[in-house]
């Protein structure tokens, strides 16, 4: 009994002084003259240090769409927070941990403005989409009163959600106070507000009952006259003016409008200056302006306003293409006293109700085409592939990348094509028109290739075993000692692989019937000799090492060295990879290891008695000095030649 007197003593003396000009104002620990605030997580007389500031971003890369939990916003959380850090098609939204939607919950985007959830109020903000590159926000002063979670409707890649709130620091509210608090009594100088449900009609009308004051937990509105006679030791009595006998007195003569049609609004009285006999209005200046009454807001139209429903805006297209489906948030609402809330959908029976589904296509999709016929099969016998023009073109005309088309659905633009067995033959060429010897028996030559009609050779066997001949006897009458050149068969090609060259022996002869004479080359000189040489090719060789000569040696004694370039060639000569490292030549070796022996020359002598003057006086780079020094001279330029070589 004791503290609730207190506390309505308090509250009288608050009221009674904020209504009088100059009257002291009462802290957050209520005490009248108290200059204690309340610090960032809601401590009555805090310095913040008992502040823990909780704070950072979310920037995980999510890949499948829908709901995705971001952070957990705790019970007494204050200066809440939650912001994207640049513009997207992701949406934020708020549920609370029992399950119940607070903002863009069940696949709905609501409208940016106020809504009460967690024991506070957030702010939903989402800055104009054309004119603005921000993001979506949510901001809530707290604190909670139960814990919250924050999700993003995933879209489109994640930019990053800043989140940041405060929470009082350990052991800053004893359990025990918790525990043993009264209801509406002040916790950290806050009091507490009851927690409405907004979904019957019971519910409406406790909700409205709390807004006025009438609902049972909270503190009576204190009227005059009925405030407790007895005054805190502390508290100075006010020094009324004495009354006096004016002829003009301050007069209501009406009050303001209501500020709302419906849902509770608020008005105030209209005072004037009248004459006290006659109530006629004059000037304000007739009467006493410290004795005017201020005004004190009186509540309005009490009555709720009609319900109506509240559409949401629709949710991104299913398909970026073609035909699809998009969503959007009916809820059945009623405002009172400045607050929206949501009511049961039968409020609404009487409205029609907007669609929540909707049919949506951004754009046609793209469709494939085929823009040729097929082609000629590759073969004209056996099994060969055809293809055809396969593009995806837009609803527009334009030729677009594949991806814009289902490739599931595309087209083939490439086919085998059966032109069945190929035939096989043996071809052949005309017979040569000379006979292999110019006297006696000698052949005549053709060639014979089995083929088909259209690739090259195949194995023989592939026309059978009758292959026709390829030589035919021919005889140009007997031979009576003629002269010719003879050529012996070729030898062996001079490389295994690669270019290279084979020899033969050409002899003059005189062919006789059953012999041949050898005879001197200058018999048969009037005769085109046959080559004795021809370059041959067995096979490829592939990769081989080339190498240049060696350079000439960088010294001539006491060791040098020489090199050359070493290089890795193909059958083209072009530079290739395909070459042994472990068969590479050497690139660098010695040379000339020999010590150097000076040669002796018997002119070179020293003319003068005092040439070691000349070597220490560094004269011998001169012609003269040098000639007449010689000897001197040259021992001093081979000390030094010695010595630079073997640095």
């Amino acid at each position: 009994m004791f503290v609730s007197y207190l506390i309505l003593t308090l509250l009288y003396f608050q009221t009674a002084v904020l209504a009088r000009p100059g009257g002291e104002s009462i802290g957050c620990d209520d005490y009248l003259g108290s200059d204690k605030v309340i610090d960032k997580c809601g401590i009555c007389g805090g310095d913040n240090t008992a502040c823990k500031v909780v704070s950072g971003v979310f920037k995980h890369t999510l890949t499948n769409l829908g709901y995705h939990k971001i952070v957990e916003i705790p019970e007494g959380a204050t200066k809440i927070n939650i912001t994207e850090m640049s513009k997207s098609n992701n949406y934020l939204a708020l549920r609370s941990r029992s399950g119940r939607s607070i903002i863009n919950g069940n696949w709905a985007i609501d409208r940016p403005g106020r809504y009460e959830g967690g024991g506070t109020m957030f702010t939903y903000k989402r800055p104009n989409e054309i004119s603005s590159t921000a993001g979506e926000s949510f901001l809530a002063d707290g604190p909670t009163n139960e814990v919250l979670d924050v999700y993003m409707i995933h879209q489109q890649p994640n930019p990053g959600i800043h989140y940041e709130y405060i929470i009082p620091g350990d052991n800053v509210i004893s359990p025990q106070l918790l525990a043993h608090r009264r209801p509406g009594e002040p916790l950290n100088g806050q009091l507490e507000m009851p927690e409405s449900t907004n979904h019957d009609e019971e519910d409406l009308h406790r909700e409205m009952d709390t807004l006025t004051g009438q609902a049972a937990g909270t503190f009576p509105v204190i009227q005059p006259g009925r405030f407790p006679s007895h005054q805190p030791e502390n508290q100075v009595p006010a020094v009324q003016p004495p009354r006096q006998n004016r002829e003009h007195n301050w007069k209501q003569i009406g009050k303001t409008e209501c500020t709302t049609t419906c849902g509770k609004g608020s008005q105030y009285p209209i005072f004037h200056c009248v004459n006290r006999i006659t109530h006629e209005e004059v000037p304000e200046s007739y009467c006493d302006s410290s004795t005017k009454p201020i005004p004190e807001e009186e509540a309005c139209n009490l009555f709720p306003c009609p319900a109506f429903w509240d559409i949401g805006e629709w949710s991104e297209c299913s398909k970026t293409c073609g035909l699809g489906m998009q969503h959007r948030q009916i809820l059945c609402r009623q405002i009172y006293a400045n607050r929206t809330l949501t009511v049961q959908q039968y409020r609404c029976h009487h409205l029609e109700k907007p669609e929540t589904t909707s049919t949506c296509q951004l754009k046609i999709c793209s469709e494939w085409q085929i823009r040729t016929e097929w082609t000629s099969c590759s073969v004209p016998c056996g099994v060969g592939q055809r293809t055809r023009d396969v593009k995806c073109v837009s609803n527009l005309g334009d030729i677009v990348d594949d991806e814009e088309c289902n490739m599931k659905l595309r087209p083939n633009d490439i086919e085998n094509c059966d032109m069945g067995p190929c035939a096989k033959s043996w071809f052949l060429t005309e017979w040569s028109d000379r006979c292999s010897a110019e006297c006696g028996d000698g052949v005549r030559t053709r060639s014979v290739v089995c083929m088909t009609n259209h690739v090259s050779s195949l194995p023989l066997e592939g026309c059978g075993n009758n292959r026709p001949s390829e030589t035919t006897p021919c005889n140009n009458g007997p031979c009576a000692g003629k002269v010719e050149w003879f050529a012996g068969s070729w030898t062996q090609c001079s490389t295994e692989c690669g270019s290279g060259t084979q020899q033969r022996e050409v002899i003059c002869v005189r062919k006789t019937e059953g012999h041949f004479d050898v005879l001197n080359p200058y018999e048969c000189s009037y005769l085109e000799r046959p080559p004795s040489q021809q370059s041959c090719y067995l096979k490829p060789c592939g990769s081989k090492w080339f190498h240049t000569e060696w350079s000439t040696c960088s010294k001539s004694c006491e060791g040098g060295f020489r090199v050359r370039e070493v290089r890795c060639l193909s059958d083209d000569m072009t530079t290739s990879t395909q070459c042994d490292p472990q068969l590479k030549p050497e690139e660098k070796e010695p040379c000339n290891t020999q010590d150097c022996i000076p040669e002796i020359d018997e002119n070179c002598k020293d003319k003068y008695y005092n040439c070691n003057v000349v070597v220490q006086a560094r004269l011998c780079v001169y012609t003269y000095y040098k000639t007449a020094c010689c000897a001197s001279c040259t021992r001093v330029a081979n000390r030094q030649s010695g010595f630079l070589g073997r640095r």
